[in-house]
């Protein structure tokens, strides 16, 4: 049975769209079909446009139907249409609701010009017979608006890009009065004895007050409430780029520099330089007069000295002096941004102070942050407790990439990175620490890597160690040399290979030092897994190596192989591939269902392409007869089930295939490619299986999400035996 859950705010700050696509995301991740619904616009306060959908849009793979303008929904209230209202509500919700096992609807925000709003939102739950989610965020010193409907506000110059900050945690008084305005919503929501509200979500709770969440929720159970989340506040997740200072303020520009750098802080630089140098730090927005020109040279110095300011902002019109601008671009060769306004220093703060610090619609980190802090603040017990019983989970995008986390946290596993002085990597190894996904060695000279850290704003964390690979060589020596002295190395020779970070990686690697390694950002497949054949070979049982990529489609993941290794396998070397590509299908949580790719289903088509598909499909099932396989098959045969049902009507596969074994590289790699681009499908991998002990490649376009999940690929496989 579907459930539909309505969301509604109970006091200030109630961010209800975040909120909704949080509880999206965290029901995603389980398996949960859900789907989002927003039944009416509400233009934000300052004039902007409602974002939920688009928000929606860029959080998800969900396109919800377009709500009633508040325009339409008025002149219906206005005339005595409130069952009009709800009909065509009802209308949008019931297709999603058919398709979905739990739907998210996202009630109106309450107004001075929006008194019916609260009064829509009870009969709404009536008429979708829905469960309720109260929301509402953490007491502050000042109110804080809803971001659906003013984006927050601000606490003054010194701050940017995130809703008001939270003081130390509210005295019992606070938490008093939220409980009740809790209480006295969720006491409208009553459909005859039964109360329609299921739990109540908090936002912006103190992180570093552990008490603070106790407190709230023993005080809502006095009232009959259950808090699901109590979502903390994390002031990383507040912070604007320039990018955005500069659509909503409309400076010049002098310098472009790195437009996506985040503004932690403001700082009026009204002092002298020495006793105004300790507001040149990271993320930090400096605001001073372009004639300020000591002021200018300090900042370009802290700069050159691997410093990154957010920006600088040049007040009251003025432009630096032609020779001094002219000493300042090596300064802006580092990516800062320097602008000028027109204001002075006080109304330029003043402008800052009052930008809307909503989510921007294409910044897809900070949404994805977001969204991400609440889902993972949701109660996991309750979650469990919306899925209906009546369908099987899925394994979404979401679900698949969440299972990765889970289980790379439970392997514990350390991972060699012999690109350490790249900056995608050193990002991806703290992220990864942070998350708990694994722990990194990073190979490269100390002090370049610990520079490149603060150059990125990154401190190393205790799960991220730094060796120079130089400093370490010599103890692989005799080792390596003793691998292949069959090949004839000598120790002279060793100690060449060794200069290569790639080998010292591998050789931590052989000797157990490490669990797996993970390289490519930099260099080519061939530099990588090269060493790793001379050193670490196949397993047993393994013919060869390959490689799968987890494609992740809208609605599920699925295993494409080999779209990286081998140019032109024959029928056994395919067998092979078909066969560890279920296994690592199996491993992270896909039913294998192998489809033996090419271009004939069946017996429609002849030659010696199509006999080799045939053959190999006929070894994978001598040697697994409990494996689900089936080949020929065209790609629309084996993916799509109408198409299916005409071509190959009696397979088990077709139709519904999840691991697609194409017949050489040049067809994998062109379809993962098309697919990846065409579809905008995130793919993860290439994983390599075979090998004695895990290691993989990155494309050197690989993104930082790119890398820590192939950081958790690496980490289960070392654990996967």
């Amino acid at each position: 049975m579907t459930r539909t859950l309505l969301v509604v705010p109970a006091a200030a700050g109630a961010s209800l769209a975040r909120t909704c696509l949080g509880l999206v995301r965290a029901l995603d991740q389980r398996g949960v079909n859900a789907a989002f619904v927003k039944p009416v616009a509400q233009p934000r306060a300052d004039g902007g446009p409602d974002r939920s959908i688009a928000l929606a849009a860029a959080a998800t793979a969900l396109r919800p139907p377009d709500p009633l303008s508040t325009a339409d929904l008025e002149q219906q209230l206005g005339s005595g249409g409130l069952d009009a209202v709800l009909e065509k509500i009802v209308a949008a919700w019931q297709p999603v609701h058919d398709r979905s096992d739990v739907v998210v609807v996202e009630g109106l925000t309450p107004g001075p010009a929006k008194l019916y709003a609260s009064g829509l939102n009870q009969a709404l739950a009536k008429a979708v017979d829905a469960d309720v989610l109260l929301v509402a965020g953490w007491p502050t010193a000042g109110a804080v608006s809803s971001e659906d409907q003013a984006g927050g506000a601000l606490s003054g110059a010194d701050q940017a890009g995130g809703a008001a900050t939270p003081g130390p945690g509210p005295a019992g008084d606070a938490v008093k009065r939220l409980a009740e305005s809790l209480a006295i919503t969720a006491s409208g929501y009553w459909s005859g004895e039964h109360a329609r509200v299921i739990g109540c979500v908090v936002n912006g709770v103190p992180a570093g007050d552990p008490s603070a969440a106790a407190q709230l929720g023993e005080t809502l159970a006095q009232h009959g409430l259950r808090l699901i989340a109590a979502v903390p506040h994390r002031p990383e997740l507040t912070w604007l780029r320039v990018r955005d200072l500069v659509r909503e303020l409309g400076p010049r520009v002098l310098s472009e520099g790195d437009l996506s750098r985040r503004i932690k802080e403001v700082a009026v630089f009204a002092q002298g330089v020495p006793g105004g140098l300790r507001v040149l730090t990271e993320g930090r927005l400096v605001v001073v007069p372009g004639d300020r020109h000591d002021v200018v040279m300090a900042a370009c110095l802290a700069a050159l000295s691997g410093t990154r300011l957010a920006a600088l902002l040049l007040t009251a019109g003025t432009e630096p002096d032609p020779r001094v601008w002219e000493l300042t671009q090596a300064a802006c060769a580092t990516g800062l941004p320097v602008l000028v306004v027109d204001d002075n220093s006080y109304e330029a703060a003043t402008r800052i102070h009052d930008l809307d610090p909503g989510l921007p619609i294409d910044d897809l980190e900070r949404i994805k942050g977001v969204v991400d802090n609440i889902a993972d603040a949701l109660n996991a017990v309750w979650l469990e407790s919306l899925r209906s019983s009546s369908r099987s989970r899925r394994l979404s995008p979401a679900a698949f990439r969440f299972h990765l986390v889970e289980l790379a946290r439970a392997a514990d596993a350390c991972v060699v990175l012999p690109e350490g002085t790249e900056h995608r990597i050193v990002q991806a190894a703290v992220a990864c620490a942070e998350r708990g996904i694994a722990r990194s060695v990073l190979l490269g000279p100390p002090d370049q890597v610990a520079g490149l850290a603060r150059s990125l704003g990154l401190r190393l964390p205790d799960g991220v160690t730094v060796v120079d690979p130089r400093a370490v060589a010599e103890r692989y020596v005799a080792p390596l040399a003793q691998l292949r002295r069959h090949k004839g190395w000598t120790e002279e020779m060793a100690r060449d290979h060794l200069a290569d970070p790639i080998m010292v990686g591998t050789m931590m690697l052989k000797l157990g030092e490490v669990d797996g390694m993970v390289a490519g950002a930099v260099h080519t497949t061939a530099a990588t897994v090269r060493p790793a054949l001379q050193i670490l070979g196949t397993r047993p049982g393994s013919r060869l190596v390959s490689s799968v990529f987890f494609m992740c489609l809208p609605d599920e993941v699925v295993v494409y192989g080999d779209c990286a290794i081998n140019p032109r396998p024959d029928a056994e070397e395919l067998a092979d591939i078909a066969i560890a590509s279920a296994a690592s299908a199996r491993t992270f949580g896909i039913e294998p269902r192998v489809a033996m790719i090419s271009f004939s289903t069946g017996t429609s088509g002849t030659g010696s392409d199509v006999d080799k598909v045939a053959e190999a499909t006929r070894i994978v099932r001598e040697r697994e007869p409990g494996l689900a396989v089936d080949g020929p098959l065209q790609y629309d045969a084996a993916a799509i089930a109408s198409v299916a049902q005409n071509k190959r009507p009696d397979s088990a596969v077709a139709g519904r295939a999840s691991v697609f074994i194409f017949p050489d590289l040049g067809a994998g790699n062109t379809t993962y490619k098309a697919v990846q681009r065409s579809a905008q499908v995130m793919s993860i991998g290439p994983m390599l299986q075979g090998l004695a002990k895990p290691v993989n490649d990155l494309s050197r376009g690989a993104l930082v999400d790119d890398i820590v999940y192939t950081l958790a690929l690496t980490a289960i496989q070392s654990r996967a035996g």
